[in-house]
């Protein structure tokens, strides 16, 4: 795999890894299902899948011979990153309004 693709496919994974704890009300994904699941289960699994990425990140770089030793501003980088990757599935999960609410509250006003 070159380079480019390398990168694409790098970044298509953490967009799905971002927000897949918000789209999912699985405990870690596979395990119980919980409604509604408590936010600390949800951060630990954004960690979790960063943590998933970031080496997915550099096992791609190590198979094209390129490994190199990264400094504190990658990580922080690459975290800012991932959270704005997963801003999509927050909005998702916790501010969108459903249409039967959004109706209700229309007619409460024309009357």
């Amino acid at each position: 795999m070159e380079q480019g693709a390398s990168v694409w496919v790098v970044l298509l994974v953490a967009l799905v890894a971002a927000n897949a704890p918000y789209l999912s009300s699985r405990i870690l994904l596979v395990g119980p299902r919980r409604e509604p699941k408590a936010a600390g289960w949800r951060l630990l699994e954004l960690v979790l899948l960063a943590l998933i990425t970031l080496g997915v990140g550099f096992g791609l770089e190590a198979r094209l011979g390129q490994r190199s030793v990264q400094g504190w501003e990658f990580y922080a980088a690459a975290l800012a990153l991932f959270v704005t990757l997963g801003f999509p599935g927050f909005v998702w999960r916790y501010l969108r309004r459903s249409r039967s609410k959004v109706r209700e509250f229309d007619d409460e006003d024309a009357a």
